[in-house]
């Protein structure tokens, strides 16, 4: 069998029957591109791929019953788990007992070094809404890791000249890795003849190449899973851990993980997603951007009742929002499980102190929010924030690592309380409309440029940032919604509203404009915003852009 190829290469087959691997092996991939790690990879697709085929048509069929005038509610069939008082969740691993601040970003070099460096307690790193999958993302985001964890990592800014080198361990962040949702597949690594899950990839290379380098530092493998739908993608996930376990001879439960409730559906869900992964179980976390998206998406179709204002006016205050954020503090407290916040996605300004007074001032205000709610911890995006979050969540906490003991017992959350969107206050503008046309196109281009984590006017944006948008121009232009000032929405007006605010930002960056970039970010955008059908992903299309 042919052994992978030096830089710029290709493979075939790499010492196991089929497995190939067709993106590029540059300098180092063959450090992370083995036979094992490959063949774990290849054993998880085996076991487990037609079984995420299987949930992922269940998602369909669920958006099918709702697009039909179905409802969501509490399941009927786990009304047992549910209703049993006695079942608890593992106790914190060691590196997960206090979770107070995370930060969250891609694994590129420069972040890994800075994430892992900014006193937070916990860094997300991410291979998904934060990064594009590119395959040279995908690659040496696992090598920065593992790099990271032998600290063998450095980084030199070629502009500023600037060095970065990691701080003592006992100072570092604890990393938590978030591989792509179910949804997404690799494209470069085939197994029989068809692509792997990307899920599945970023799960086993990272388990192969890290999970013993961290339990030799007192730590362990801990992941965020996102975008789940339901409980039984959740027993999927916990299937894929104790393969992974026995596969490398590691004891069962020595993987964590943290879910992301942001699908609508999920909400519904909690307890039995907690249950299903109860020995790996390392709580909840409240993915409020990408929820506002799935509450769009689950109910676009649906008229009046189920449209949002637009999206920088929706707070977490709103009825809807409130009882979501409040029921997943309630569940995982009651089930000895850590309830991590939502992010604060601001970006500190050095130079307009005013913006940064106001914007502070809400950041706190959130957070404060959350810690009186009951959660353990929260999540910010730029290293500038920790302190803000720390200091908040220190108020509360103390020398506790956690609030696990808060068990909101008066929290009674209903299924109508989950489904009240109707009850959020806020408009739609003109103003509104075009606000998110400018973000997505500029978000798209830069995502296709292979980042994806975008500094947008003061704000970190990901993936849920574009998606909320374009979904609400579909919806708005599918139910016929006029925006405050009485102009309906139309395909014809958006179009016209593209060419306007591609001129604005072709006019802001001047040399710096990248004609081609925004020319696709254009072209996707209308794929996935004034296409009849709806796409459920428009990081699915995307990726199809990418070598």
């Amino acid at each position: 069998m042919a052994a992978l190829e030096g830089r710029g290469g290709r493979t075939g087959s790499v010492g196991r029957v089929g497995i190939e691997v067709t993106g590029p092996i540059n300098e180092r991939y063959d450090e992370i591109l083995t036979p094992e790690a490959l063949g774990l990879v290849a054993t998880l697709q085996r076991e487990l791929g037609a079984r995420r085929k299987e949930l992922l048509q269940a998602r369909a069929d669920r958006q099918a019953h709702l697009s039909s005038g179905g409802t969501l509610d509490f399941l009927p069939e786990t009304a047992e788990i549910r209703a049993d008082e006695s079942w608890r969740v593992a106790a914190p691993a060691p590196g997960l007992e206090d979770r107070r601040v995370e930060i969250t970003g891609p694994t590129d070099r420069k972040m890994t070094i800075n994430a892992l460096n900014s006193g937070a307690k916990v860094w997300l790193a991410d291979f998904e809404d934060a990064n594009t999958p590119l395959w040279d993302n995908m690659i040496e985001g696992q090598l920065n890791l593992r790099d990271a964890l032998d600290r063998t990592i450095d980084f030199t800014d070629s502009k500023s000249g600037k060095s970065y080198a990691l701080k003592a361990d006992e100072e570092l962040a604890t990393i938590v890795v978030r591989p792509r949702g179910w949804h997404m597949e690799e494209k470069h690594l085939l197994v029989d003849g068809e692509p792997v899950s990307g899920s599945l990839f970023d799960f086993a290379l990272y388990f192969f190449h890290s999970a013993r380098r961290q339990l030799a530092k007192g730590k362990g493998p801990y992941y965020y899973l996102p975008k789940m739908e339901s409980h039984l993608e959740a027993r999927l996930w916990n299937d894929a851990f104790n393969i992974a376990q026995d596969t490398l001879e590691i004891p069962r439960g020595t993987i964590r993980a943290t879910v992301l409730i942001e699908t609508i559906p999920a909400a519904f869900e909690m307890e039995e997603i907690l249950y299903e992964l109860r020995d790996h179980s390392a709580g909840l976390n409240a993915g409020r951007w990408d929820y506002l998206f799935s509450v769009i998406k689950k109910f676009r179709d649906r008229g009046a009742d189920f449209v949002l204002p637009e999206r920088n006016a929706i707070t977490m205050t709103a009825p809807f929002m409130r009882a979501y954020t409040e029921l997943l503090v309630r569940t995982c407290h009651k089930r000895g499980a850590h309830a991590i916040g939502g992010m604060a996605a601001f970006i500190p300004s050095r130079k307009d102190e005013e913006v940064n007074k106001i914007a502070l001032e809400k950041v706190r205000a959130d957070k404060t929010r959350e810690s009186n709610d009951g959660f353990d911890g929260s999540w910010v995006a730029h290293p500038d924030l920790v302190p803000v979050c720390r200091e908040v969540f220190d108020g509360v906490l103390g020398d506790k690592p956690n609030q696990r003991d808060r068990l909101r017992e008066d929290v009674r959350v209903s299924a109508a309380d989950l489904l009240n969107v109707a009850a959020t206050p806020g408009d739609i503008t003109e103003a509104g409309l075009r606000g998110n046309v400018d973000v997505a196109l500029r978000y798209l281009a830069t995502w296709l440029n292979g980042s994806g984590a975008v500094a947008i006017h003061n704000l970190m944006e990901d993936a849920a940032t574009a998606e909320i948008s374009r979904s609400q121009v579909w919806q708005w232009i599918y139910n016929g919604i006029s925006t405050k000032e009485g102009q309906k929405i139309t395909k014809e007006w958006v179009e016209q509203i593209l060419d306007d605010e591609l001129a604005k930002i072709r006019e802001e960056l001047g040399d710096a404009f990248n004609e081609p970039r925004f020319n696709e970010a254009v072209a996707l955008f209308k794929d996935v915003t004034l296409a009849d059908e709806y796409k459920e992903f428009l990081t699915t299309p995307a990726y199809v852009h990418f070598p």
